[in-house]
């Protein structure tokens, strides 16, 4: 079986479904089946995603890629600090 990614709006969407269907009485094992993803997957997209609306999301979703990208800026300059550093004592 191959994996599936569902992109940020659609788990908004599943979510949703999924929120009718705990107050209609579903079990979460039901839920999951007809969502067609695990317990596992479910509990975690809950914990991600619950109660955030799909603009709230794609936002979310452009601050993390952000906040990526900067760590990576900051640890090449650590790095680069580190080697200046290295080169100045003369221990090259």
């Amino acid at each position: 079986m191959h994996q599936k990614r569902h992109t940020p709006e659609q788990i908004v969407v599943k979510m949703r479904e999924a929120e009718e269907g705990l107050s209609r009485g579903l079990s979460i094992a039901d839920i999951c089946r007809k969502l067609g993803v695990s317990e596992q997957t479910f509990h975690r997209w809950r914990n991600e995603y619950g109660g955030i609306k799909a603009e709230s999301v794609k936002r979310l979703k452009q601050l993390e890629a952000e906040n990526g990208r900067l760590k990576r800026l900051v640890a090449n300059q650590a790095l680069d600090i580190e080697m200046l550093k290295e080169v100045a004592r003369g221990n090259f």
